[in-house]
């Protein structure tokens, strides 16, 4: 399902990854290797700088934090602007049940041992 064996399920168009059945915007696949790590590795380090900074209790820091967290997300293709031309809306946020990937997502359970298979 996921992306990477066990991960979390990707959309069949690629756009989204699904998060206790929430879309969350993937990455721009155009984005070369390398910038994506850099940016990866930024996101990391705004992320640690912004739980340092709550631990201080320093607003201004926090603000800052989530200031480079908000910029390297939009950089990823995360956030912002949406990384495709097609004119798809951005779904970001909305439960996968409720949107044209409902049947796609319906499905997964389909494919999911439940708890009346052999060994359950």
């Amino acid at each position: 399902m996921g992306e990477r064996g066990g991960g979390p399920p990707v959309t069949p168009d690629g756009r989204y990854l699904v998060v206790r059945g929430r879309l969350w915007r993937r990455a721009d696949p155009a984005l070369p290797e390398e910038r994506r790590a850099a940016l990866v590795a930024e996101l990391m380090a705004a992320r640690r700088a912004k739980g340092a900074a709550l631990r201080a209790d320093d607003d201004g820091a926090v603000r800052s934090a989530r200031e480079r967290v908000q910029a390297a997300k939009e950089a990823l293709g995360e956030r912002g602007p949406v990384w495709w031309s097609d004119g798809a809306p951005d779904l970001t946020r909305r439960m996968a049940r409720t949107t044209a990937y409902a049947d796609w997502f319906a499905a997964l359970d389909e494919d999911a041992p439940g708890d009346d298979a052999p060994g359950a």
